[in-house]
């Protein structure tokens, strides 16, 4: 039991440790959902005034809605982020050498999953902190209650994300692959508009977003903040996490980088 703790927390102090020396990456994390939040947010209301939370048939400002958004986008980008870091490490050979450890491969790389997940929720909750001094205050109860749910969230997103890097063989293909993932499952979802707003404009265009697995995420997290209970949300996350996290593990092969440099 002492070495895999000490090997889950030497993997946890490896990501802290990243973290903290990227500065811009932590900068980055906050100001781009902030952007979103102080300009963005800013114009719905001007055009919108309110918005509806359905189904608790509740009126509160668009800037408040959407918070649960920003804060998945965050996890999101960092869950992306998480890939790249994967990457990088199957290319210098530091995925190759942590693989020598005696200590199961699903445990190394579910360790990698939960340190990239609490690093994750760090930037979120300084995310929501900057917001409350900007005025956007969801329930103080509810961001403690959300706790549970944005973890879980940040595993499925990261999990995704590590599923992602075991089809990427170069750092110079990252980019387009993450744009060609973050961008449809953030717009096709309920971070920014209610499912039935969207249903009101296109039928398709609500069945794409229904479908959409961050919308369940976006849910899960806008409920727990409103101290309620999204069942279908909860078990679709759950669901993907450990469908993610099993194909990450089954996929992934630290050899990608050395079979490509011996080609």
């Amino acid at each position: 039991m002492n070495a895999y703790w000490h090997c889950f927390s030497g993997i946890v102090l490896r990501e802290w440790l990243r973290f903290v020396l990227q500065r811009t990456r932590f900068l980055s994390a906050l100001v781009r959902p902030l952007l979103w939040l102080l300009v963005f947010a800013a114009g719905f209301r001007a055009a919108l005034g309110i918005a509806i939370i359905e189904p608790y048939d509740t009126y509160i400002p668009y800037e408040v809605y959407i918070i649960p958004g920003l804060a998945c986008m965050i996890l999101l980008f960092n869950g992306m982020q998480g890939s790249l870091s994967m990457v990088y490490d199957r290319e210098m050979g530091s995925m190759r050498v942590l693989l020598t450890s005696p200590l199961p491969r699903t445990f190394l790389l579910c360790s990698k999953l939960l340190a990239t997940s609490l690093i994750s929720l760090l930037q979120v909750y300084a995310f929501l902190a900057i917001a409350w001094v900007y005025g956007v205050q969801p329930p103080a109860m509810g961001v403690l209650i959300a706790l549970p749910a944005l973890l879980l969230v940040a595993l499925m997103l990261s999990a995704l994300g590590l599923l992602l890097s075991n089809a990427i063989r170069q750092l110079e293909n990252f980019a387009g692959v993450m744009n060609f993932v973050i961008f449809p499952l953030f717009f096709l979802s309920s971070a920014l508009y209610p499912l039935w707003k969207m249903r009101e404009s296109s039928e398709w265009l609500y069945w794409l977003c229904a479908l959409n697995p961050f919308t369940h995420a976006v849910e899960l997290v806008r409920f727990a903040l409103y101290e309620r209970f999204n069942p279908l949300a909860l078990a679709v996350c759950i669901g993907l996490t450990l469908l993610f996290s099993l194909l990450a593990v089954l996929t992934f092969n630290p050899q990608h980088a050395a079979l490509r440099k011996s080609n």
